[in-house]
Formats: C-alpha cells, sequence, structure tokens
C-alpha cells in the first residue's frame, strides 16, 4: 500500500509493514470491568435511520456531552476533543491531547457546548491505548452511552462529533467502512519502532481532522463506538476522502473503568520479541536477545507454553497473521488472563499451543 501515512489527528501514522515489538507491549484491558457505572447500552440491535433525521437527531443528543479540550504549557498549545462518560465529571480523550498534562506541566481547559469552561485533571493516561481519563468539578451531566463495537457491521452508519481544527461542535457523517484494522498511533516525538499504541480499530469514512482526536464516533442508536484517534493519508494524492480510524469501545469501557477505578491501566503479554527481518510466512521470533532483552521473557506465558526463541507464529485462534502488528493488535484484544491459542512453526513441524496472557501495568 504505497504512500500510505497514518496519521494521529494531531500526527500521521498507519501501520504497514514490520516492526520490532514486545508481543503484548502496552495494550491494557482491566482485569474487571462494571464497578464504576458506565452508563450501559441501552440497545442490542443496529440503528434504523430513516434518510438524514436521524443525523441531526442524533447531534442535538451528543452536542452537548461532547467537550473542546485545550492543553496549553509555556505558551504554547494542543486541542482536541472528548466527551462526558459519567456524570460526576469524568470525560474521556485521547492520551495524545492532553500527553503534555499527564506530568502536571500544562494546563487544561474543557469547553462546552452552552460556552461554560472548566478546569480538569487527569485521573490516568495510557499512550498504549491512546486513552485518557479527565476529571471536572461538576456533576449532573449528561453522559454518552458506550454501545457494544462488537455488534456494528461494516455499512452500518455512524457520525463523528468533535472540534476538527478548532470548529468546536462540529458533526460529519458517514459509514463504518471496515473492521479490526491494525493501526498504530505515534506520539509528536515518537519514532522508528516505538510506537505508541496499537489499536485494532474501526474505520470509517466519516470525514475526521486534526481536532477531532478523542472526540466520539456515533451509531445510529446514539450510542458511543469509538474513540475518533486516527486518519490514514496518502502522501501521493495530497488529501482527498481520507478514512479515519476510532478505537472500538468495548476496549474503551475496560480501560475507561480501570483507569477510573484504580488510575493505572494493564495490558496483556506473551512474553516475546519478534523478528523485524523476517520475511516468510508467519511472524518470527526473535532467535537471540534484543539490546539485552530475551527473545522469550524467561517463566512468561510464552515460556511456560513452550514457545522458543526463532519458533514462527503463523496464526492466533486459527486466524492467520503475516506481519508483527496484526500478532500484537490480536494478542491486545484480549484481556490478562484470557487463554489463546498460538499455531506454532519449528522447523518443519506445525503444532497449536495454547496461552494464557500475562498481565502488566502501562507505564
Amino acid at each position: 500500500m504505497p504512500g500510505l501515512v497514518v496519521v494521529l489527528l494531531m500526527v500521521v501514522s498507519l501501520l504497514i509493514g514490520a516492526l520490532v515489538g514486545l508481543v503484548g507491549r502496552p495494550w491494557l484491558f482491566p482485569a474487571e470491568s462494571g464497578a464504576t457505572g458506565l452508563p450501559t447500552s441501552r440497545s442490542d440491535t443496529r440503528g434504523d435511520p430513516v434518510g438524514d433525521t436521524w443525523i441531526s437527531e442524533i447531534a442535538a443528543i451528543a452536542l452537548p456531552s461532547t467537550v473542546f479540550i485545550e492543553v496549553r504549557s509555556d505558551g504554547a498549545g494542543v486541542t482536541g476533543s472528548g466527551f462526558v462518560v459519567r456524570e460526576d465529571g469524568y470525560v474521556v480523550t485521547n492520551h495524545h491531547v492532553v500527553e503534555t498534562a499527564v506530568d502536571g506541566g500544562a494546563e487544561i481547559t474543557i469547553g462546552f457546548s452552552d460556552g461554560t469552561e472548566d478546569r480538569a485533571e487527569v485521573v490516568g493516561s495510557t499512550p498504549d491505548y491512546d486513552l485518557a481519563v479527565l476529571k471536572i468539578d461538576r456533576t449532573g451531566l449528561t453522559p454518552l452511552v458506550l454501545g457494544d463495537s462488537d455488534g456494528i457491521a461494516v455499512g452500518d452508519p455512524v457520525i463523528a462529533v468533535g472540534a476538527p481544527l478548532g470548529l468546536t461542535g462540529s458533526v460529519t457523517s458517514g459509514i463504518v467502512s471496515a473492521l479490526n484494522r491494525p493501526v498504530t498511533v505515534r506520539s509528536p516525538d515518537a519514532s522508528g519502532a516505538d510506537p505508541s499504541s496499537y489499536i485494532n480499530a474501526v474505520q470509517t469514512d466519516a470525514a475526521i481532522n486534526r481536532g477531532n482526536s478523542g472526540g466520539p464516533l456515533i451509531d445510529a442508536n446514539g450510542e458511543v463506538v469509538g474513540v475518533n484517534t486516527a486518519v490514514a493519508r496518502d502522501a501521493s494524492s495530497g488529501g482527498g476522502n481520507e478514512p479515519g480510524f476510532a478505537i472500538p469501545a468495548n476496549q474503551v469501557r475496560h480501560t475507561v473503568e480501570q483507569i477510573i477505578e484504580t488510575g493505572q491501566a494493564t495490558y496483556p503479554v506473551i512474553g516475546v520479541l519478534l523478528d523485524p527481518d523476517h520475511d516468510g510466512e508467519g511472524v518470527a521470533v526473535a532467535s537471540d536477545e534484543v539490546n539485552g532483552s530475551p527473545a522469550v521473557t524467561p517463566g512468561g506465558p510464552a515460556d511456560e507454553a513452550g514457545i522458543r526463541p526463532g519458533d514462527v507464529i503463523v496464526a492466533v485462534d486459527g486466524d492467520p497473521v503475516s506481519q508483527p502488528t496484526e500478532l500484537i493488535v490480536r494478542v491486545r484484544a484480549h484481556l490478562p488472563g484470557d487463554s489463546v491459542v498460538l499455531t506454532i512453526r519449528t522447523g518443519s513441524d506445525e503444532h497449536d499451543i495454547e496461552v494464557v496472557l500475562g498481565e502488566q501495568v502501562s507505564k
């Protein structure tokens, strides 16, 4: 897919090609959920919009709960979007929107559609999922509902709400154009083989631009099915109708609930390093240590399951993988403690191994 670069809505980049990585590097899912009272889905069926009327109806519901976020530090500013997830002042956005404020080095202002503003603090943030939870000193807010992203289908209508290019209260419409897209989002100063996060993304043709980061992607039921995070851009074309990417709502729900409850998030690991130079079928485990790190973590999930340096992982739960990106995303679509079946090739022998995913705390 030559010339395709994926953009961060603030920065740009799409995962194409091999990269070296620790499978299970920060991809967060909590051990438990449901304790923090996020609003639950009202419907287990997809909406049935008629004409364009549904767009205005959903927009009227979503706009008061969608916020404009400004982060200022040393005279410089970053803007983005977010949305209310609890009536007692919890707001979700992207990590990359508030990155400079995570350690208290910047000031965050949240603006509502009625013109009111509040100062916000970071409850917790993870570059690994590109998600952050903010808190303002306000109650009685109307949260948006996180829907079931596993229930959406290609072709379903959606709208993106946010503040593209600082234009607050903007709404665009489109469809879900693909599911399970392996996408990486890099921080502005990240480079090479050190991506900030991997996303098993929802792809949409609803127009999103810089400033939409952290805003909701909403279905015809008025429920959030994703958090807008990135957009693909073909550098050779100079622009056009670039597809956007959103973090699936089910992933968002797990991470947000864990951050609200504990202030941090965890992610599943299998504990291997990948060989970036492998160009055959599947994804190869490194044959030797890399920068002092062992190819297979001693006592880790992969080691306990019998995976060895140089083995090639050709499938996860029966689904073929051909790039490190695909493998990482497939693993991170699970929770710590879940079991996955990896199809391993050792020499000419191919066999299945069940691996119980480990857990690490995101830094």
